[in-house]
This record gives structure tokens, sequence and C-alpha cells, in this order.
């Protein structure tokens, strides 16, 4: 099934193939300047830690639907072993197995693809079994720092989370910028909460994945619109969830990742960070966030932390 019109004319608007030259691999996150990174480091004042990253264990957020993606599988490889022969220093090693998106990661670039393309119209096929991806791979993300803008969408509208299959519009993130008393910037990475990794810390791993709030087919425009580096948000699917429009599945990443060429995350924990920027009245922060440079990866693992 072809993707419909409505799609085709969201992905006109927001395009950004050849915007920083035919051999670009890191889209948006040109946006990120030495001038926007300066201005980030201005955000810090108290100088309070919020960790971001949900803990990479083997009962994590996957439950077997996406096929491959597996929870972090952590053995032991060697314990209190002396390598250098009895008497010497013993070392303990380990190893993991796992999917890059198993939990709170980055997707990269090539993550999706529709029509046969990938950001700035390479070609689906450059992603092979052997080499992964060939062009913007998680790799040609050298650094992700920059300032960091939560729009908390519940708070903003008087609730504690969205419930399952909100679909927060351009409106919300509106009224969330409007609530958090900043206005978003160039080059800015947006957190969008939306509250449901509530119920994934709660247990409810099944209920997590679906029905899920996220983003509306109508946000890539916001986003492109206000020149939005990198978004992230709380959920596992990133838009909503089943999808609002019938049976066209996965509209965000596309636009995101292959029109707009902008870095998405899942599975960010926000909730001591919506807390931290409510008792501090700030919303805006410095956040670091690299992805481990896992060569030709279509996505990577990574410990976000904003530094308030």
């Amino acid at each position: 099934m072809s993707l419909p019109g409505e799609f085709h004319e969201i992905a006109k608007r927001v395009n950004n193939w050849g915007r920083w030259g035919p051999e670009d691999e890191i889209g948006t996150l040109n946006l990120v300047t030495d001038q926007v990174v300066r201005e980030a480091v201005t955000c810090v004042r108290s100088g309070r830690r919020i960790p971001l990253a949900l803990p990479l264990q083997q009962d994590g957020v996957q439950t077997g639907v996406i096929p491959g993606r597996v929870n972090p599988l952590h053995v032991m490889v060697q314990i209190n072993q002396e390598i250098f022969g009895p008497g010497t220093v013993a070392c303990s090693d380990d190893a993991v197995t796992m999917g890059l998106q198993a939990a709170t990661h980055w997707d990269a670039l090539p993550h999706v693809s529709h029509s046969g393309k990938l950001y700035n119209g390479r070609p689906a096929g450059t992603v092979t079994a052997h080499g992964g991806a060939a062009f913007s791979g998680i790799d040609k993300t050298r650094h992700i720092v920059s300032r960091g803008v939560l729009l908390d969408i519940p708070r903003a509208l008087g609730r504690e989370r969205l419930e399952g299959s909100y679909a927060v519009t351009p409106e919300d993130l509106d009224a969330a910028e409007e609530f958090a008393g900043t206005r978003v910037r160039a080059g800015d990475i947006v957190l969008v909460r939306t509250g449901q990794i509530r119920t994934y810390l709660s247990g409810g791993t099944q209920a997590y994945g679906y029905p899920s709030p996220g983003l509306s087919v109508r946000t890539p425009e916001w986003f492109h619109a206000h020149d939005v580096a990198a978004v992230a948000n709380d959920t596992l699917t990133f838009e909503v969830f089943p999808p609002e429009i019938e049976d066209l599945w996965l509209p965000v990443h596309a636009l995101h990742l292959v029109e707009m060429g902008m870095p998405q995350g899942q599975n960010w924990n926000l909730e001591e960070l919506s807390t931290a920027c409510g008792q501090e009245g700030r919303y805006a922060f410095l956040l670091s966030a690299t992805p481990e440079p896992f060569v030709g990866g279509t996505g990577s693992p990574v410990a976000p932390v904003a530094v308030l």
C-alpha cells in the first residue's frame, strides 16, 4: 500500500534534502553551532544533574513485538580470574547482547526509509546486512550537546500523564512552550513528556507499548518551523500508537528521519526532570546526549544527562 497524498504533502513542506549540501549525513544536527552550545552553557545555574536513561536490564521495555530488538542479556565472561598467574591481580569482565534500540536510545537517520529513499535522497539499499548503514550511520553523529527544552505536555494541560492513544498536536506543543516560559529556538533539542513511561516504571511493560500517546503526524511541521535539532520522548513508539490515520504506520518516523534528517529518541525517562524543572521554575538546560559510535548503526543506546 502506497503512502497517502496527505503524507507526501507534509513531506514536501518539511524536506531538508540538500539544505546542508548533497554530501551531508547529519541533517538537523548542523543547527547545533558553536554559538548554540555557548548559549546552552548559560542555562547551567544550580549544577543539578538529572539522568534520563532507563537501566539496561534483561527485564526491559522490549516485549518481542519488534523482531530482533532484544532486551540486554548481560553475562560474565570471567570472574576474579588471575589472568597473569597465581597471586596476581584478579579481573572480572562481562559482555552484553542487546538491540541497539532496546532501551533509551537515538534513532539514526537510516533507521527508516520510504519510497526506496533515505535522508538526502540516498537509496535505501545502502543499508546492508554486513555493513549496516553506509550513510548517516549513528557513528556520523560525533556529539550531541546543546540546549535542551522540556515540553511537559501533561503539566501544561493540568494532568499527570496523557492517556493511551493521545496524539500530541502542534497546539499542545505551543501550550507546553508557554507553560515552560521559554521559546524553542534553532539548534535546541526538544524533550516531549507524555508521562507514558510511568506505565513501564510501575510494571506495565505490555501496556507501556500499546496503546500509547505520542506525536501526531502534524507535529513535524512545528519542529521544522522552529529549526529543532533533535526530539526525544518518553514512549516506546515515539509517535501515537496505534496510528491516527488508519494503516499509515510510522509516518512521524519517516518525516523526521527521512525528510528532515532529524534524529529522534525513545524511552527517555523524563519524570525526574519534570519534577526538577517544576521545582526550579525553568525548563531549559544543558543537555549532553552523545550516542555510542557504532559504525554503520541505525541507532544507539544513550545515557543522557540534563544539567540545570
